[in-house]
């Protein structure tokens, strides 16, 4: 039997795994990767590509990068390519009705939440930063709605108290690569039947801005918490503590919630054990941290070095 043709569009690193897991399975033919162009990064503004690039080149597998997924050229291209299937992994271009009535297979993706929860483009952070219990991975045969096509196949994972956006990322990357690999093959045989979103219960996860960081020191320690472990690494959970000549900008990299209270924003203790501040409800113990052009330190090493005595307060 023939391998299925497929042609795989991915930007991001939560592609790699998929990307690679399709490549090596022999009853699959990636004819080519389709990513987002290179973009300009770092103080130089040098162009860099994407993590699915510089996989697929690894992989001497061909690349597309057209401007917009609408190009008319572009489409060209694939139409010749004549796929069987499009897999869809964190592309970041909602694809035009043409796209997705290319292959006789149509078009999957793996979107890393339990639709119709979290649709959109943040679904791992804002499932920590809402406290979820657990979220998952979810192969969707996709429509031209934002994540609201129907449902093929959906995998669980607990959201613990040890992950951010980046472990949970890390695992949701490779529970989506694996069930992929395993959806594949009894969805083009016919055994699985695409089944609609439930009318009731989506939510929307927004993209990340920086200001999603600032720590609003009226909200309940648990809540702080988990908007810290949501956006760490990015935008990293900050806030200001009350100086002269000017407030100091602090980077709070781990923490945890403690059964004490105080005035919101107020630092009740700073010793060894860490920087214990007032919430709206409890308080929250700082554990590692970072003063702007400073290094990341354990609050210990911090404090011997920036001192903040008791009563100071942050905001």
């Amino acid at each position: 039997m023939a391998p299925l043709r497929i042609i795989f569009m991915g930007t991001a690193e939560l592609s790699c795994a998929s990307l690679e897991k399709l490549a090596g399975d022999k009853s699959l033919s990636v004819l080519a990767v389709v990513t987002q162009p290179d973009k300009p990064k770092g103080r130089d503004l040098m162009l860099t590509p994407s993590p699915v690039k510089s996989l697929a080149e690894k992989l001497n597998l061909p690349v597309l990068q057209p401007l917009k997924a609408r190009d008319e050229q572009f489409i060209s291209e694939l139409r010749e390519l004549k796929p069987d299937l499009l897999v869809v992994v964190a592309y970041g271009q909602i694809l035009p009705q043409t796209i997705l009535d290319l292959p006789p297979f149509g078009c999957l993706n793996v979107h890393t939440s339990l639709l119709p929860k979290y649709r959109g483009a943040a679904p791992i952070q804002w499932a920590i930063a809402d406290g979820e219990p657990e979220t998952g991975v979810t192969i969707m045969k996709m429509d031209a709605g934002l994540d609201t096509g129907p449902v093929l196949l959906t995998r669980r994972t607990p959201i613990l108290p040890a992950d951010d956006s980046q472990t949970l990322h890390d695992r949701l990357a490779q529970l989506g690569a694996d069930l992929l690999a395993g959806t594949i093959p009894d969805y083009v045989a016919g055994k699985i039947q695409p089944q609609p979103q439930p009318l009731t219960g989506s939510t929307y996860a927004a993209k990340i801005k920086k200001e999603d960081g600032k720590v609003d020191w009226q909200q309940p320690a648990q809540q702080i918490w988990n908007r810290l472990r949501a956006f760490t690494p990015w935008p990293g959970a900050f806030t200001f503590l009350q100086a002269e000549p000017k407030p100091q900008l602090l980077k709070i990299w781990k923490a945890e919630p403690v059964g004490k209270s105080g005035r919101a924003g107020e630092i009740l203790s700073a010793d060894k054990a860490g920087i214990v501040v007032g919430c709206g409800q409890g308080a929250l113990r700082i554990l590692e941290l970072q003063r702007e052009g400073g290094k990341r330190l354990p609050a210990e090493a911090f404090l011997m070095g920036f001192p903040i005595p008791a009563g100071s307060g942050l905001r």
